[in-house]
């Protein structure tokens, strides 16, 4: 150093005064009370640059080191500097690099590199994880249903009704298109929120509260889903709509009571015409199969009188035309079969009106004596009279 400490204390400036113990660099020394004096700079320098030429390989000055020794620092900086470009990608992470903010591509799991900042910069998303929008309502801090949020949950019906709906909507980022969730939504949460709930207002829109409340809510929902998947993707924003969720569909408080009661007696309704039609579906066909059979029946009695009188107009006109040969013969021979036919079934009384006593000939009874062994029975009948 071209200073020197002298110990007198003047300094670069020269001799200090000779009272007051020693002056600054302008003549004069510390005002106020204090016997400590102000802190030594050019001793501080000379440290300094003891301590540099340690550092430094020769142990010059930086004149002393000549070009070599500075290309060798700047060197080894450039080199810590680039070495800081190393990152690494996690399994549930995409990399996206950045040129001075230009997207470059994008990196997959493991080490990779990129041009440390700030010329480079590397974004890493996590495309796994699966976020839950709630919307008509806030969760509780215990994990169910918080507050409800009307202003989202309360939507309009085709006929002019209201219903107060509470869904989620869960959603992933693509990690094919990470890049366009990085740089084309600045509010992902928020831009996803407004898409649902507006899909949702569009779909109640077109459906009756009756279906909304009751058999269409999964219809409703899948629906929901993919109107949000395309408008999202005409965004471009990078996002996959996992499940869109109905988390309670009824009426709005106000007439909630009535329309439970409305809803009860149509189900009501519903059953005893589902036990009608059931009573209907068990009494028709019995009665049909019994109309079938006395229809089947009829006809077969007719099919059997018809046969019947067929073969008797045979049979007659078979005895006819035999009674043309020999009528006398023919008549004796009806008379005949006629009269065993009337009196086979009945009691016998033989009268004689040509033979000389009382007319009445004994008869045995030939018949009910051939009856008697079969029938087991014990009485006794005398000759008929």
């Amino acid at each position: 150093m071209p200073w020197s400490n002298q110990s007198g204390g003047g300094g670069p400036w020269g001799q200090g005064p000779s009272s007051g113990g020693g002056g600054g660099p302008w003549g004069s020394g510390p005002r106020g009370g204090g016997g400590g004096s102000p802190p030594d700079l050019e001793e501080i320098l000379r440290r300094s640059q003891d301590r540099l030429r340690n550092i430094i390989p020769g142990g010059g000055s930086f004149g002393s080191m000549g070009g070599k020794g500075l290309a060798l620092i700047l060197l080894g900086a450039v080199v810590i500097w680039l070495a800081t470009g190393f990152y690494t990608v996690r399994p549930n992470e995409v990399g996206i690099n950045m040129i001075f903010g230009r997207y470059t591509g994008s990196t997959g799991e493991g080490l990779r590199y990129n041009l440390p900042y700030p010329i480079g910069s590397v974004t890493k998303p996590d495309v796994r994880q699966r976020r839950t929008i709630p919307i008509g309502y806030r969760p509780s801090g215990q994990g169910g249903r918080g507050r409800d949020v009307l202003e989202e949950s309360l939507m309009l019906t085709s006929d002019e009704n209201i219903v107060d709906i509470d869904f989620d909507v869960q959603w992933s980022v693509n990690p094919a298109r990470a890049q366009d969730f990085v740089f084309n939504l600045a509010n992902p949460e928020g831009t996803i929120k407004s898409v649902a709930e507006s899909a949702m207002r569009e779909v109640i829109g077109r459906r009756q509260i009756q279906n909304i409340l009751t058999t269409e809510q999964a219809s409703i929902a899948a629906e929901v889903k993919d109107i949000v998947q395309g408008t999202l993707e005409a965004y471009g924003a990078g996002v996959v709509v996992e499940v869109v969720q109905m988390i309670a569909v009824q009426p709005p408080a106000q007439v909630r009571e009535a329309f439970f009661d409305v809803n009860a007696a149509q189900q009501d309704a519903e059953r005893v015409q589902n036990e009608a039609r059931t009573f209907a579906s068990q009494v028709v066909p019995r009665a049909r199969g019994e109309a079938a059979q006395k229809v089947q029946q009829a006809e077969g009695y007719r099919e059997q009188a018809v046969a019947e009188a067929t073969g008797q107009a045979a049979r007659f006109n078979q005895v006819y035309e035999e009674y043309r040969k020999a009528p006398a013969v023919i008549r004796e021979r009806i008379f005949l079969e006629t009269m065993e036919r009337v009196l086979g079934g009945m009691d016998k009384i033989i009268i004689d009106q040509g033979g000389q006593g009382q007319g009445v000939v004994p008869y045995l009874p030939l018949n009910e004596m051939q009856r008697r062994p079969q029938t087991g029975s014990q009485t006794q009948q005398g000759p008929a009279r």
